[in-house]
Protein backbone atom coordinates (compact mmCIF):
# COMPACT_ATOMS: atom_id res chain seq x y z
CA UNK A 1 0.00 0.00 0.00
CA UNK A 2 1.33 3.62 -0.96
CA UNK A 3 0.89 6.57 1.30
CA UNK A 4 -2.63 7.59 2.44
CA UNK A 5 -4.20 10.79 0.81
CA UNK A 6 -3.96 12.65 3.62
CA UNK A 7 -0.37 13.00 3.37
CA UNK A 8 -0.81 14.59 0.13
CA UNK A 9 -3.99 16.81 0.72
CA UNK A 10 -4.35 20.16 1.03
CA UNK A 11 -4.81 21.26 4.69
CA UNK A 12 -4.98 24.95 3.73
CA UNK A 13 -8.07 25.57 1.24
CA UNK A 14 -10.55 28.16 0.38
CA UNK A 15 -14.21 27.54 1.67
CA UNK A 16 -17.46 29.15 0.64
CA UNK A 17 -20.70 29.95 2.40
CA UNK A 18 -24.23 28.98 0.06
CA UNK A 19 -25.17 32.95 0.71
CA UNK A 20 -21.84 33.73 -0.76
CA UNK A 21 -22.76 36.36 -3.95
CA UNK A 22 -21.13 34.22 -6.61
CA UNK A 23 -19.07 37.20 -8.31
CA UNK A 24 -17.56 37.09 -4.55
CA UNK A 25 -16.79 33.39 -5.03
CA UNK A 26 -15.55 33.53 -8.31
CA UNK A 27 -13.23 36.46 -7.63
CA UNK A 28 -11.59 34.52 -4.62
CA UNK A 29 -11.18 31.48 -6.39
CA UNK A 30 -9.55 33.56 -9.09
CA UNK A 31 -7.45 35.15 -6.63
CA UNK A 32 -6.44 31.84 -4.93
CA UNK A 33 -5.73 30.12 -7.89
CA UNK A 34 -8.27 27.48 -7.28
CA UNK A 35 -10.15 25.58 -9.57
CA UNK A 36 -12.56 24.43 -7.23
CA UNK A 37 -13.95 24.96 -3.19
CA UNK A 38 -16.27 23.35 -0.49
CA UNK A 39 -19.06 24.73 0.65
CA UNK A 40 -19.60 24.64 3.69
CA UNK A 41 -22.55 25.48 6.22
CA UNK A 42 -22.11 27.23 9.70
CA UNK A 43 -20.78 24.23 11.84
CA UNK A 44 -18.72 23.54 8.59
CA UNK A 45 -20.47 20.40 7.69
CA UNK A 46 -20.16 19.96 3.34
CA UNK A 47 -23.23 21.04 1.78
CA UNK A 48 -21.90 21.57 -1.82
CA UNK A 49 -18.71 22.43 -3.81
CA UNK A 50 -18.41 25.54 -6.71
CA UNK A 51 -15.66 25.25 -9.44
CA UNK A 52 -14.80 27.70 -11.42
CA UNK A 53 -16.71 26.36 -14.59
CA UNK A 54 -19.92 26.58 -12.62
CA UNK A 55 -19.10 30.32 -12.85
CA UNK A 56 -19.16 31.05 -16.01
CA UNK A 57 -22.21 31.31 -16.93
CA UNK A 58 -23.11 33.94 -14.03
CA UNK A 59 -19.95 35.33 -15.83
CA UNK A 60 -21.41 35.55 -19.10
CA UNK A 61 -25.06 36.87 -17.87
CA UNK A 62 -23.10 39.69 -16.28
CA UNK A 63 -21.33 40.92 -19.40
CA UNK A 64 -24.66 40.78 -21.08
CA UNK A 65 -26.96 42.13 -18.17
CA UNK A 66 -23.88 44.37 -16.61
CA UNK A 67 -24.69 42.53 -13.34
CA UNK A 68 -23.64 39.94 -11.58
CA UNK A 69 -26.71 37.48 -10.22
CA UNK A 70 -27.10 34.72 -7.32
CA UNK A 71 -25.63 32.94 -4.59
CA UNK A 72 -23.15 30.48 -4.25
CA UNK A 73 -26.24 28.33 -3.31
CA UNK A 74 -27.75 28.48 -6.51
CA UNK A 75 -24.37 27.41 -8.91
CA UNK A 76 -22.82 25.07 -6.54
CA UNK A 77 -23.11 21.51 -7.16
CA UNK A 78 -24.48 19.52 -4.14
CA UNK A 79 -24.00 16.19 -5.40
CA UNK A 80 -19.99 16.05 -4.26
CA UNK A 81 -17.51 13.31 -4.62
CA UNK A 82 -15.61 12.82 -1.76
CA UNK A 83 -12.48 10.99 -1.07
CA UNK A 84 -11.58 9.76 2.05
CA UNK A 85 -8.30 10.52 3.85
CA UNK A 86 -6.58 7.09 4.41
CA UNK A 87 -7.64 6.37 0.64
CA UNK A 88 -4.27 5.23 -0.83
CA UNK A 89 -2.72 7.18 -3.10
CA UNK A 90 -2.63 5.04 -5.98
CA UNK A 91 -6.43 4.59 -5.51
CA UNK A 92 -6.98 8.32 -5.69
CA UNK A 93 -5.60 8.75 -8.90
CA UNK A 94 -7.51 5.71 -10.23
CA UNK A 95 -11.03 7.91 -9.09
CA UNK A 96 -9.04 11.12 -11.00
CA UNK A 97 -8.76 8.40 -13.93
CA UNK A 98 -12.89 7.67 -13.72
CA UNK A 99 -14.06 11.15 -12.80
CA UNK A 100 -13.77 14.59 -14.54
CA UNK A 101 -13.14 16.26 -11.16
CA UNK A 102 -9.65 17.86 -10.76
CA UNK A 103 -9.80 17.84 -6.81
CA UNK A 104 -12.06 16.47 -4.45
CA UNK A 105 -12.77 17.28 -0.80
CA UNK A 106 -10.58 14.73 2.17
CA UNK A 107 -13.16 13.56 4.61
CA UNK A 108 -12.42 11.89 8.06
CA UNK A 109 -15.56 10.27 10.07
CA UNK A 110 -17.49 12.63 8.08
CA UNK A 111 -15.86 15.83 8.15
CA UNK A 112 -14.13 17.59 6.01
CA UNK A 113 -10.20 17.63 6.36
CA UNK A 114 -8.89 18.83 3.03
CA UNK A 115 -8.89 19.01 -0.50
CA UNK A 116 -7.03 16.55 -3.00
CA UNK A 117 -5.54 18.08 -6.36
CA UNK A 118 -5.15 15.63 -9.47
CA UNK A 119 -1.43 17.84 -9.21
CA UNK A 120 -0.71 16.44 -5.87
CA UNK A 121 -1.18 13.19 -6.40
CA UNK A 122 0.35 12.81 -9.82
CA UNK A 123 3.29 14.75 -7.64
CA UNK A 124 3.19 12.08 -5.16
CA UNK A 125 3.09 9.08 -8.28
CA UNK A 126 6.16 10.62 -9.57
CA UNK A 127 7.94 10.35 -6.35
CA UNK A 128 7.12 6.27 -6.23
CA UNK A 129 8.44 5.39 -9.65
Amino acid sequence: MTDPVSGVMQIEYLTLDAAMPVRQAAGLLHANGQESAPVVNSTGDLVGILTQKDCFRPAMMASYYRQWRGNVGEQMSDQVKTIEADLDIVAAAEMFVAEPHRSFPVLRSGQLVGMLRREDVLGRLLQLG
